[in-house]
């Protein structure tokens, strides 16, 4: 009752006034204390910097306090289920790292006080907290596309900073901030183009950083923000909903949520799985000890899962330790690979499918009950992506292994070459890997990879390039004309006109700015290859990371343009172009029809 007068006393808008500026402090110090982090874990302090960084640490603990103590306060009686649930886990861990602040502890619960605990405590409320202020800068009414672009600029410029702090590469070694932007760049945009060596350069926790640097490129800076704040939050505006439904694929506000826990779960259950058989496949056989092996799973599966094509041994997985008798490491990459690139509305629709088929089989073998009927279970996408993707692999594979059979692949045993030349047809769909190099190869070979690192994977994939959609629609339409058909069919699906326009777009406007950065490239390195940069150009464009061995050949300049069009690449040029140019409004009327000659 003394909360409602107090409310009514207090005018709306004020009301309104002090609960912006609070969040914005709190936003401010959830940012002052991941930067102070990134400090802390950076560079070794001497005492009074420590005592600093303690003084920071403890006072954003108060704050976090006040401000769970208000939001307890204010919402109480609005709490129910999820809610409460997470306000008791919240409540929790600030008291585990706030009671060492009052009474001693006895040795067994000294790890209650200890550094690392209060930081990660810190760290994940400070990261909520920025996720929560991203979800109300897209409440509100920001464009979508320019805000996605936004957030993938933000974390590039932090996984720079990241990278450029002395714990992240080897001891002598000093990287530069070009090489450190394109490698961050290269991270976040899951491309695998990088001037230097991962191995060389980045300690432990550089290319730990790397990895993440992957795994929130290859997931979306958007799609993990929104979940944090739509989970631990509460709602969101209808036009973030709308916008996140949009990225994410989904087909209700309904299952928003439930979407975008899927997708999560989706990828860290097949990277774990996929880790744990990379593990088994590499066990002593690397020189490693068991923790390195698990870090080297555990990298190798994000990157391929992503497609990002980062490894961290030495030249790739061209390193001889495994370029044979490790065909089992290279099929997992593989298939990991092709996972990513199928698209995460394939991969539920295909959990939908497995689901609808076991729970039928459930039902006939132990209730005796008659199954399920449910038409059209895969759509239409699925099947494109899936159809596209096989013909693609299939093909490329026989293609690479007739090309290079008594060439890039002699001397080798059959099983290797056919595990080499199925590597090299998924691994240029945007993965980056390498076995073998490139330059090594025939001109058609290197014409065959161009091609499919122009293609990519699927649509709202891991993967970049056109997308297998896009290529899909085009050769229906094109098949279309040719037939005389007044509509685009596939799959006895009638294509949407939006969908075709969008798809031609997509296509022009890859050549367009693939041309483009090609010639600026041919200006700044005119004594490097043509065919080189081309092959550089399409590698970025399409976040590919393969390369005919002259990324570090590139001067600043070149490297800086490069990076460009990595991001390009990893937004989308139609996406980017869409974010600065303002939609027209649909006129109400209509201008007469006309044709135009055509050949």
């Amino acid at each position: 009752m003394k909360q409602l007068q107090l409310n009514k006393r207090i005018p709306t808008t004020t009301r309104k006034k002090i609960t912006s500026w609070w969040h914005f402090c709190l936003f401010l110090v959830a940012s002052l204390t991941m930067g102070a982090i990134i400090i802390d874990y950076g560079y070794i302090q001497h005492p009074y910097e420590n005592e600093i960084l303690e003084n920071l640490y403890n006072n954003t603990w108060w704050i976090y306090c006040l401000s769970y103590l208000f939001s307890i306060l204010t919402y109480w009686k609005q709490m129910s289920g999820k809610r409460i649930i997470t306000t008791i886990v919240w409540g929790i861990l600030l008291a585990s790292i706030g009671i060492s602040k009052f009474i001693t502890l006895p040795p067994a619960y000294d790890w209650l006080g200890h550094r690392l605990l209060e930081v990660s405590v810190l760290g994940l409320f400070s990261f909520l907290l920025i996720a929560r202020g991203i979800m109300r800068f897209i409440n509100k009414k920001t464009n979508p596309a320019l805000l996605m672009a936004i957030g993938f600029a933000m974390v590039i410029g932090l996984g720079t900073l990241l990278l450029l702090l002395p714990r992240s590469t080897h001891e002598g070694i000093i990287l530069s901030a070009i090489d450190a932007l394109f490698v961050s760049t290269s991270a976040v945009c899951v491309t695998g183009l990088t001037p230097i060596d991962v191995a060389q350069f980045f300690t432990l926790e550089g290319q730990l950083i790397i990895a993440l640097l992957i795994q929130v490129g290859g997931l979306g800076i958007m799609t993990i923000t929104s979940f944090f704040a739509l989970f631990y939050m509460g709602g969101s505006a209808l036009h973030s909903q709308f916008a996140l439904r949009d990225l994410v694929g989904s087909d209700t506000f309904s299952s928003l949520l439930s979407t975008l826990v899927n997708i999560l779960l989706f990828t860290f259950i097949i990277e774990g799985i996929g880790a744990f058989f990379i593990w088994l496949s590499i066990h002593n056989t690397l020189d490693m000890t068991w923790q390195q092996e698990v870090f080297c799973a555990f990298f190798h599966a994000v990157s391929a899962f992503c497609n990002a094509g980062f490894s961290n041994l030495e030249g790739n997985l061209g390193n001889p330790a495994v370029i044979t008798g490790h065909n089992a490491f290279l099929w997992l990459i593989s298939i990991l690979v092709v996972l990513g690139g199928l698209g995460f509305p394939v991969l539920m629709n295909l959990k939908r499918t497995a689901g609808y088929y076991i729970g039928n089989w459930f039902k006939r073998t132990f209730k005796h009950k008659q199954p399920d009927k449910l038409s059209h279970l895969a759509q239409i996408n699925t099947k494109i992506v899936l159809v596209t993707t096989a013909i693609l692999l299939v093909g490329g594979t026989f293609l690479i292994a007739f090309l290079e059979w008594n060439d890039a692949l002699k001397g080798m045993p059959v099983i290797d070459k056919i595990t080499h030349s199925f590597f090299n047809a998924v691994s240029p769909r945007t993965a980056g890997f390498n076995t073998l190099s490139i330059a090594h190869f025939s001109l058609l070979s290197i014409l065959l990879y161009m091609l499919l690192m122009w293609i990519g994977g699927g649509s709202q994939s891991t993967a970049g390039g056109i997308k297998v959609n896009t290529l899909a629609v085009m050769l229906a339409n094109f098949v279309s004309m040719i037939k005389g058909r007044k509509h685009v069919v596939l799959f006895h699906r009638e294509i949407a006109d939006n969908s075709i326009k969008r798809a031609s777009a997509v296509v022009i406007g890859s050549i367009v700015c693939i041309l483009f950065f090609f010639v600026v490239l041919l200006v700044l390195e005119p004594h490097l290859s043509p065919l080189g940069l081309l092959f550089e150009t399409l590698s970025a464009y399409s976040t590919v990371g393969a390369s005919l061995d002259i990324t570090a050949q590139l001067s600043n300049a070149s490297k800086v343009v490069v990076t460009v069009l990595m991001f390009i690449g990893r937004v989308g040029f139609i996406t980017l172009l869409m974010s600065f140019i303002k939609t027209d409004n649909q006129p109400k009327y209509r201008y007469p029809q006309d044709h135009i000659i055509i050949n």
